[in-house]
């Protein structure tokens, strides 16, 4: 008797044991179907290693929501055979990041007949998130600033309508909102195309400009035929402001293609308006580089910036692997590279911003402080 109610009970922890299994496997399915959440979620990575997103993600911005969360938005690529018109990513931490899909669904209606949207930068006021792009026009006639808004930092956003403004080639591309803590202004930030970088103050609604405003040229491309020269061209400009000084981190020369040159530079003003003053010019530097190419990471550079809760910056931007540089799918022109998102320290040091090797880190470094 002693023998079968052995066997018996055996029998039933068997039966307990495999149930337990079959629970825990079908909850750890849901939760990895759900994407980082959870415990997960609130237990922030201590150490990194770039890239910190391994995927297509060229001109990242980078911003904490009111929902917690830090999302991250970048220009259009292919996922999975489908054209994603803006991307969207959120993370828990800064390290660890799930991708959301389109932020921007349906194009506009002055550009669906076109596929170039880029460099979205979204800044959240009040209720209503605002995310300011470049897109390509069915007129064909050059690239135009434009605006659309959601309830939700993942979208979807819906364009306002009408562009912001346009122009010829792609001057007006690589928008970037800030409101001047000093004067209250809403400022937008944009430039390329072998112009300089410009700022214009907003309307009230951030979807125009301010009545009788006028754009104001802050840092100037300077033409040479140097080969080395990063700042034949500017773009990507980042505006912060820090121990009393707004620094404008912006990028150079060409960020793609076989022959990718391209770098993080900075200029800096007592003015969110300028002028601004390039580390080349203060400090008698040839170039006024902070983050520059090596063997590993080629072409680093359009920046955002992003804060941590120990009050530490650090700087995301898109760099081509050259371990890795082709797109599985190929959107066309000479951006068929695999652009992919990096992380990095932020020290300032005598007035002025470094990245602490200046050049793209590859081993195991501490992770930002999130808590």
């Amino acid at each position: 008797m002693r023998l079968l109610d052995r066997r018996i009970a055996a029998l039933l922890l068997a039966v307990l044991l495999f149930i337990l299994t079959a629970e825990e496997s079908q909850l750890l399915g849901q939760s990895r179907s759900r994407g980082l959440s959870g415990r997960t979620r609130n237990a922030g990575a201590t150490l990194y290693t770039n890239p910190v997103f391994d995927t297509d993600f060229p001109d990242p911005t980078v911003t904490r929501a009111s929902d917690g969360w830090y999302y991250a938005y970048a220009t259009q690529t292919i996922v999975g055979g489908r054209m994603l018109n803006i991307q969207v990513a959120r993370s828990p931490d800064l390290v660890r990041w799930e991708h959301l899909g389109d932020a921007l669904p349906v194009k506009p209606t002055w550009a669906n007949q076109t596929q170039k949207l880029w460099a979205p930068h979204v800044s959240q006021h009040e209720r209503t998130y605002y995310m300011y792009y470049s897109a390509d026009p069915n007129t064909l006639t050059g690239l135009c600033l434009a605006v659309a808004t959601s309830r939700s930092p993942r979208g979807p956003f819906t364009d306002s309508g009408k562009p912001l403004k346009c122009g010829a080639s792609f001057v007006n591309i690589d928008p970037m909102a800030f409101d001047d803590p000093l004067t209250g202004k809403r400022l937008l930030y944009w430039g390329s195309g072998f112009e300089p970088i410009r700022v214009q103050e907003l309307a009230p609604d951030r979807k125009s400009f301010a009545p009788g405003s006028q754009p104001i040229e802050l840092v100037r491309p300077i033409k040479d035929e140097n080969p080395d020269n990063y700042q034949r061209l500017v773009e990507g400009a980042w505006v912060v402001r820090r121990q009393g000084f707004y620094y404008l981190f912006y990028s150079g020369d060409n960020c793609c293609g076989d022959r990718a040159h391209y770098a993080v530079m900075v200029a800096r003003s007592r003015s969110a308006t300028g002028p601004f003053e390039t580390l080349a010019q203060a400090t008698g530097k040839p170039q006024s580089v902070i983050l520059e190419r090596n063997e590993r990471f080629i072409a680093p550079g359009h920046n955002s910036i992003v804060t941590d809760k120990a009050g530490r910056d650090w700087i995301f931007y898109h760099a081509i692997d050259s371990r890795n540089r082709l797109l599985s799918n190929s959107i066309g022109g000479d951006r068929d590279v695999r652009r992919i998102m990096l992380m990095d320290r932020v020290i300032y040091r005598d007035g002025w911003p470094q990245i602490e090797s200046g050049t793209p880190s590859a081993a195991s470094r501490r992770a930002p402080h999130i808590r």
